[in-house]
């Protein structure tokens, strides 16, 4: 339960970004300045965003893990939450319904914070199947329409299955990966600014 509501930020002060992610968050394998968080908030000033990005990744999280620290993690202030949870839960094949509960008491809780929230989604591994595949990768798009919460519907798109984008165990990217994966969702992260904003 969450005791006191995000305050609108005013254009003058900066944008303090959640990434409530896992590994492909925290920054696995990677240096500090070339994490996903790192190099988000480095193109966005580059853009003239005055803006902090805070690193909320947990290797190994899965959505149950982010669902249990989202109330303490929002509590350092955040005015934009990106939720990049759900790649642990398809690599440990757990019920796709699971799944979308959990994230779904984290859009909820944001959302009762007054805090607004951009949903990335992810896929499941091919060798669980197609139907669980299926299922899976529909609990991300059907959240963010029920909750009318911005959505990027792959996080790894245009890395995934790319050798020369990732690092060795060819699951996490490697820093010009992490650059692919923030050039395509720096967009929809300028969009979640103007409703922090706001």
């Amino acid at each position: 339960m969450f005791l006191v509501a995000a305050a609108p930020v005013g254009a003058t002060e900066p944008v303090k970004i959640l990434i409530l992610g896992d590994s492909l968050t925290a920054g696995y394998g990677l240096i500090k300045g070339e994490t996903l968080p790192a190099q988000l908030e480095n193109a966005l000033q580059a853009d003239a965003f005055d803006v902090r990005v805070v690193n909320g990744g947990v290797s190994g999280d899965t959505t149950a893990g982010g669902r249990a620290r989202l109330a303490w993690s929002l509590a350092d202030g955040a005015a934009a939450l990106i939720v990049a949870l759900g790649a642990n839960d398809g690599l440990r094949g757990l019920p796709p319904q699971e799944t979308e509960a959990n994230l779904d008491a984290i859009i909820r809780g944001a959302k009762t914070a007054g805090v607004p929230v951009l949903l990335v989604g992810m896929h499941a591994p091919p060798n669980l199947g197609s139907e669980y595949g299926a299922d899976f990768d529909a609990v991300f798009l059907r959240l963010a329409a029920r909750h009318g919460v911005a959505f990027y519907p792959f996080l790894l798109d245009g890395v995934a299955a790319r050798p020369k984008l990732n690092q060795d165990d060819g699951i996490h990217p490697n820093a010009e990966g992490v650059a692919v994966v923030v050039g395509k969702i720096l967009p929809f992260v300028r969009e979640l600014i103007e409703q922090a904003r706001h």
